[in-house]
Parts: structure tokens; sequence; C-alpha cells
């Protein structure tokens, strides 16, 4: 097609400092007339092309056009070269690698050099969800239905027919939203509760649902405010208590303890969490929380009893 032909010269017309129409006639298969139409069509469109004769001569696009017409600053374009090489990290997507080319294309040179990238952003998903990922991100753009054992926050397995729409991170998590037939109503998986999947044949119609609407139909509900617990944590667990809770929350003891307040979007996920600090922290309140944690530590010390030879 003329458009990406086009778009195709101005991408090579940017990385390279001067092009001859003969390069360009056998690399796009064209005759040098065409050429040189496309030419004259990139000119009416607004980036000056420059001619020049002898053997050595070509085309450039004329020195300064991209400084001069840039909306962006080179630290705005390492801004987002850092952000898809935190995508491309994510989802190891072939075609972000011509994306990232054809922004570097774009970037005005200073110096001649590129700016240091101060932010690194790594997004690289555990092994189990990348190998879930991959097949996921063909079957959102096939329009494929999958097939899939799914394993609920209550260790309950079910079998769903899903139409794929999507794939986010959240808080460190790989999620894939999308249309569940078998519970007729949209749904939110968590990719690492997949245990199985299959993409069928089956195509479908993609439903006007976007990812705003899964945070404010999904996302929104999670009131992380709704359960609160008073900790005192031993001067061991200071650390992963500043890791996780900030320097903002925490109340440093005389004794070295740290005391804060601790909020939950549920008591099981505040059970859950306290548990994992194993003796390094002591509930003060609320009661009925320190009540559940007495009730399971008793089960675990039946559990991991040694009987007596």
């Amino acid at each position: 097609m003329k458009l990406d032909r086009l778009l195709a010269i101005t991408m090579a017309l940017l990385n390279q400092t001067r092009v001859s129409a003969t390069e360009l006639s056998q690399r796009f298969e064209v005759s040098l007339r065409t050429i040189y139409r496309d030419m004259e069509a990139i000119n009416l469109a607004g980036i000056p092309i420059v001619s020049f004769a002898g053997s050595d001569g070509g085309y450039e696009i004329m020195s300064g056009y991209r400084i001069d017409k840039q909306l962006l600053s080179l630290e705005d374009f390492a801004a987002i070269v850092t952000a898809l090489r935190g995508a491309r990290s994510a989802t190891d997507g072939s075609e972000l690698d011509g994306l990232l080319e054809r922004i570097g294309a774009m970037m005005p040179v200073q110096s001649g050099s590129v700016p240091d990238h101060h932010v690194d952003l790594d997004f690289q998903p555990s092994p189990n969800d990348k190998a879930k990922i991959g097949p996921l991100r063909q079957a959102i753009k096939d329009k494929r239905l999958i097939q899939m054992c799914y394993l609920d926050n209550k260790g309950n397995e079910s079998d769903r027919t899903i139409e794929p729409m999507g794939l986010f991170l959240k808080a460190y998590t790989w999620y894939l939203y999308g249309y569940c037939r078998t519970r007729g109503a949209f749904r939110v998986f968590r990719l690492s509760r997949i245990i199985r999947m299959t993409e069928l044949q089956e195509t479908f119609e993609r439903r006007n649902y976007s990812l705003q609407d899964v945070e404010r139909e999904f996302m929104g509900r999670a009131d992380f405010s709704k359960v609160r617990a008073t900790l005192l944590f031993q001067p061991a667990a200071r650390s992963r208590v500043l890791d996780e809770f900030g320097f903002q929350q925490a109340v440093n003891n005389p004794d070295g303890t740290l005391t804060l307040e601790a909020h939950y979007s549920s008591e099981e996920k505040a059970i859950q969490n306290i548990l994992s600090y194993g003796p390094l922290v002591n509930v003060q309140e609320p009661a009925t929380i320190r009540a559940e944690l007495g009730r399971r530590i008793m089960e675990m010390a039946q559990l991991y009893r040694v009987k007596n030879e």
C-alpha cells in the first residue's frame, strides 16, 4: 500500500543521513518514477525533503527539522523508551522491538548521544504467569475463546469458557479480564490461579467493555480500610515493616519495637499477612483477630506436634 510505503520511506530518512532514489526503488520494488512521486507526496505532507545530486547524492530530511518541529524533549523520549522497555520485559512482545526502533529514530540528537536512563522498569512476570501471557495475548488478538480450569480464592476448581479481552498488571500481580460464558458476566481472573487453559477455534465479537470498566466495577470494590489492626512488631521485623507499610505509619518505641495501625481489605487478608510475620508481631487489637489467630495457631501446633517415642 502507498501509505505504508510512504511511512517506511519517512522512517528510512529518519534513520539514515542520506538515501538514494535507487536504493529506495530496490528496497520497495517500485520504479524510480514512483519514488520521485513519493518524495513529492512526503514534501506536501509537511516533511521537508532535500535532494542532492552527484554520485553520493540522494534524499535527506532538511537539517534541523527533527529538532525544530519536535513536540517532545530528549528526556520525554527517554521516559517513553524506559516505559516501553518495561512493557517489553513483561510481555516478550517482539512487536515492541520495532516500536522502540521507530521511537529511537524520532529522538532529537543532542551532543551525539542519548541521555542515560535513570529509571529501569522490569515487569518480568513469574515463570508460571509468563507461560500464559503469550498464548493469552494471541487469543485476545485473534478473538478466540479460551477454556480454562480456574482456582478461586476458596480453593475450588471450576471449568470456564472465556472471551478474553485484555491483560493488566496490578500491584505486581497479573490479571486477565473478559466475559465468562460459564457465569454469564464479566470477570477478572488472576493468572497464577489458572491451572490449565486451551485456546478454542471458535471466535467471538468483542463486547463494549474496557479496562476502565474493570477498574470501576472490580478493582473499585476493594476497600483497603475495611479492617484495621493495631500491630506491635519486634525490632527484627523493622526492615520488612518499613518496606511493606512505609515510614509514615510506623511509630518507633523506646525499646526498639514498632507500633502501627495496618489496614486490610478483609479479615482473612489481615490474618494471612500477620501470620507471615510469625513470632515477630503481636496483635494489640481487635480482639476478633487475636482470637482467630489463637485458634489457627493451636491448629498448627496440633499439626506439627512431635509425638514422644
